[in-house]
């Protein structure tokens, strides 16, 4: 060691914590409350969203597939993945099982999450919200939990001859 010279001091910033948010969604994901949602918390700091869309069936059908309602989610899940990752964050998404809390559990084993978000339809409309979901998986999970009501995605254009 040299005497008469100081040590060279490093400062080190801490790092801006990353919050991490869980995108329960099904329906609701084509509508415009997930970008406009997710715009807020990104002005909050670093974020992260994973999000999984249950493969439940369709409210308005009687008769459906398994296959058929996974599908359905896929597709959506790809689109809303697409949505958030043009905004510039960090999106990773899923398709779980139909029954919610099953599909959130599921994650939870894999992940952790600062954040649960459950997009649903409004009351009257919501099957979550018949069920009690944000109240069943805030009394389930040691997550903050916060439902978000929205609309549900666009029917898509049909032609009729």
């Amino acid at each position: 060691m040299e005497l008469g010279h100081a040590a060279a001091e490093t400062i080190v910033e801490p790092a801006e914590a990353v919050l991490r948010y869980l995108v329960v969604a099904n329906q609701t994901l084509g509508g415009p409350q997930l970008t406009v949602w997710a715009g807020e918390r990104i002005r909050w700091g670093p974020s992260r969203f994973h999000v999984l869309v249950p493969a439940a069936p369709r409210s308005e059908d009687l008769v459906w597939t398994e296959g058929a309602a996974h599908r359905l989610a896929r597709r959506r899940l790809a689109r809303a993945m697409r949505r958030l990752g043009d905004l510039g964050v960090e999106v990773s998404g899923e398709v779980g099982d139909a029954d919610p809390i099953l599909a959130i559990a599921d994650v939870l084993m894999r992940q952790s999450f600062d954040e649960i978000v459950l997009f649903t339809l409004r009351p009257g409309f919501s099957r979550w919200l018949r069920m009690e979901l944000p109240r069943r998986a805030a009394r389930r999970f040691p997550v903050v939990v916060t439902p978000v009501i929205a609309a549900p995605e666009p029917a898509p254009f049909t032609r009729f001859p």
